[in-house]
């Protein structure tokens, strides 16, 4: 998913509905106190948290447990370890993490939509995105699907989208 609609909300949601553990990808704050802050939002639901830097290996540790882990895949990666692609009519860059993860675990990809149906009302959906296998040859096909998807709904919602979150502060070298 990305950072649009209420997407804090969404993983609420999904802890207190769904019988399957949510972990959700995060990158731990730099300031103490408000890292605990939203470790505290984010967990008081039963929702666990990932460090973005200890993805792949706690996912292979778990590998074994029915759960769902959610990637909030829209934010600005370094632009030399990035796929660049165009998004919103923009050069764009995109982290790879997601679909490499997915492809070396042979797991589906769930695209998940939060919109806002009025102040305070949201509606939740996940549809199917991608299934293994992957096609080998289709290198980026998981990064550029979830991309076209999420630039749809943003177009569709645009209000809904986290505008501030300097998604394009990078250039291509």
């Amino acid at each position: 998913m990305g950072h649009k609609g209420n997407w804090e909300w969404a993983g609420n949601t999904f802890s207190l509905c769904c019988k399957q553990q949510l972990y959700v990808i995060y990158h731990p704050l730099s300031h103490p106190y408000f890292n605990k802050l939203v470790v505290k939002m984010r967990t008081r639901f039963g929702t666990k948290l990932i460090a973005m830097k200890d993805t792949f290996r706690d996912m292979v540790q778990k590998r074994d447990e029915l759960n769902a882990t959610a990637f909030i895949a829209d934010q600005a990666p370094l632009p030399d370890k990035a796929w660049w692609m165009s998004f919103l009519n923009q050069d764009t860059p995109v982290f790879m993490g997601t679909e490499k993860i997915a492809q070396k675990m042979k797991y589906p990809i769930v695209y998940v939509c939060v919109k806002k149906i009025k102040r305070g009302y949201y509606t939740l959906t996940a549809d199917t995105l991608k299934m293994p296998p992957y096609i080998a040859t289709a290198e980026r096909e998981i990064t550029e699907a979830h991309a076209k998807r999420l630039e749809k709904d943003i177009i569709e919602q645009p209000e809904t989208w986290l505008w501030t979150h300097r998604r394009w502060k990078h250039k291509r070298a």
